[in-house]
């Protein structure tokens, strides 16, 4: 079982799973009920989360940009510097975060309690198949640098 988990490690891009995900929150609004929320509530509260979301992911590329490293998240390897600076000072994770946040964004959207499955499964999934990996990466990249900064900046929020 270990080695078959180990087999999803950093194999699906976070957009993708994001993607499957809400998709498959979309399906379960279908079929579970729907919360009375006014249109008009409902979508202000969606566009503001995701508005967030995308925030946090945008910084996040500029961030990495601004030291010349990869934004790949499959190739934890390709990274050239440990960036914990702007966004990466208060989380260490912010373009999941963001990602997290249009998904919580798509369940308000959805207006349906059972969509909250969907980020939950999201924080599940990057915990174990996306950052885990990525983390053991920077680890013996970055040693000391890395386990201080890890101590100091929360992993989501």
């Amino acid at each position: 079982m270990i080695i078959r988990m180990q087999a999803l490690e950093l194999k699906i891009p976070p957009p993708a799973v994001t993607v499957l995900i809400a998709g498959a929150m979309w399906g379960l609004s279908w079929v579970a009920p729907v919360l009375e929320v006014p249109a008009l509530v409902r979508v202000a509260a969606a566009v503001t989360i995701a508005l967030a979301g995308g925030g946090f992911s945008l910084a996040g590329v500029i961030s990495f940009r601004r030291a010349g490293t990869t934004v790949n998240p499959m190739k934890p390897e390709t990274t050239s510097s440990l960036v914990c600076s702007g966004i990466y000072a208060v989380t260490r994770n912010p373009m999941y975060l963001g990602l997290l946040f249009i998904l919580i964004a798509w369940a308000v959207f959805l207006s349906s309690a059972w969509a909250l499955l969907g980020p939950s499964a999201f924080v599940l999934y990057m915990n174990r198949f996306q950052i885990a990996p990525e983390e053991r990466v920077l680890s013996a990249m970055f040693t000391t640098a890395y386990s201080a900064y890890k101590a100091n900046v929360r992993r989501w929020l």
